[in-house]
């Protein structure tokens, strides 16, 4: 890559400014808990004083933060939150959880790895807060019937629907922001993180097995969970899962369509509510998660005023020299670093902000391909490491939370405790083998895209 000569950015107010916005608005979105307002508030209150800062100090303006929108995530994202919403109340994913319980016979380590395995493949494809919602409730009533203790199970459906969720470009959404920033594509994405999401998957499944291995040893009474398999709306169940397919095979070539995967994922929308002629269209866009999407367009904005302002740039140039002498180091720096802050903040912010410090490195010359492998798996399972650490995490623990109330076993809930004795080692696990990955198949992972 050519090296393009760059002058030393040198700091001003307009910097000042841009910072001060961005920092001030991520201490209101990471500290949602303690105030009460969703995060979606503050960044579009982040936004709109970008904005209004930016053009009164002559560095941005309305135009400007339109540009500043990647429309490529965010209609993806909505194609792929409308196509969840119609698969649903089809019961299929629910039938498929009653047959694995049924497969496993009782067997609690095959079940936890049988249940892990449809977590992980089905994030491949659909978001892994939208998989625990599916699955987490089914799960429940499984280990009631089976007369366990949820905790494992559970515990196994949030850490690997966050690994999983990494493998693909569609997967998770900072992958969706990542792809669309640096170009990749969505067989690049699967054939780079592939093999490290299988050796995480592995490390999390070996890591439960040792951490549970009393509780998993025992064998559960036989039940039959046969008359749970029935699917409620076969047909538009088969017409998702075909569309489904289709839309993969698309998301394959679709590079050499030249076309961008928000395209894919709206003409296997389109299909769907033509195929599945039972679809309710209303219905499926009520559920669809707009307070995400804003979320997204308000921190687009706001990181676009930031790069306006040369802010990151700014940052960046300190960074610059560190990476080229060391490219290595760097990325398994910045995948640990990105890991330990998705543990305790949200990796969507996190994400956008370093997207444009990668950027400006790359229009330096340095080499940023693998930085951009090691933020996609620090910013994924990083987020394993705290019960606050992902969403599906939060949904996980407030699922156990009243699933111990209601049936008045202390003992069913997972606490912050019970998470960073057994979720934390698991994903200190991941990270240790995507590390030994990326160090043992460097110059794979190294090489410009």
């Amino acid at each position: 890559m050519e090296t393009i000569p760059t002058t030393p950015l040198v700091w001003n107010n307009q910097m000042a400014a841009s910072g001060i916005i961005l920092i001030l608005t991520f201490i209101g979105i990471f500290t949602e808990g303690i105030h009460g307002f969703h995060r979606t508030k503050f960044a579009m209150l982040g936004a709109a004083l970008m904005v209004i800062v930016g053009q009164i100090m002559g560095f941005y303006n309305p135009e400007l933060a339109l540009e500043a929108i990647d429309w490529n995530v965010v209609f993806l994202l909505g194609a792929m939150m409308t196509i969840v919403a119609i698969m649903i109340p089809t019961g299929g994913f629910q039938a498929l959880a009653y047959r694995i319980a049924d497969l496993s016979k009782g067997r609690k380590f095959l079940l936890l790895s049988m249940l892990g395995t449809a977590v992980t493949v089905i994030s491949l494809l659909l978001d892994n807060v939208t998989t625990v919602v599916i699955f987490g409730p089914l799960i429940v009533m499984i280990a009631q019937a089976l007369k366990t203790n949820p905790i494992p199970y559970l515990l196994a459906a949030a850490l690997l629907s966050d690994t999983g969720g990494v493998a693909t470009l569609v997967g998770d959404p900072p992958n969706m922001m990542i792809g669309s920033a640096a170009h990749i594509s969505f067989n690049s994405f699967v054939i780079h993180m592939g093999g490290v999401v299988t050796l995480a998957w592995l490390a999390i499944l070996g890591a439960l097995w040792l951490l549970f291995r009393k509780e998993l040893a025992q064998k559960a009474p036989p039940t039959d969970f046969s008359e749970q398999e029935a699917i409620a709306d076969p047909y538009t169940w088969k017409a998702s899962i075909g569309v489904l397919g289709v839309m993969v095979v698309f998301f394959v070539i679709h590079h050499t369509l030249h076309w961008e995967p928000w395209v894919v994922a709206a003409l296997g929308l389109t299909a769907l509510v033509f195929i599945g002629r039972n679809v309710d269209m209303d219905a499926s866009f009520q559920d669809i998660e707009l307070s995400l999407l804003i979320f997204f367009l308000s921190l687009f904005v706001l990181v676009g005023g930031v790069e306006q302002s040369h802010f990151l740039q700014y940052l960046g140039q300190f960074i610059a020299p560190f990476v080229a002498s060391d490219l290595l180091l760097a990325t398994i720096v910045l995948m640990w670093v990105a890991a330990a802050l998705s543990a305790m903040i949200d990796n969507i912010p996190f994400t956008a902000a370093m997207i444009p410090i990668i950027l400006g490195m790359e229009q330096q010359g340095i080499n940023v391909t693998p930085l951009w492998w090691g933020l996609a798996v620090g910013v994924g399972m990083g987020g394993n490491g705290t019960h606050l650490g992902s969403t599906a995490n939060v949904f996980i623990v407030t699922l156990s939370e009243r699933v111990a109330k209601e049936t008045g076993r202390p003992e069913h809930r997972i606490t912050p405790g019970v998470w960073f004795r057994k979720g934390t080692p698991a994903m200190l696990a991941t990270l240790v083998a995507s590390t030994l990955c990326f160090w043992l198949f460097w110059d794979f992972f190294s090489k410009p895209l």
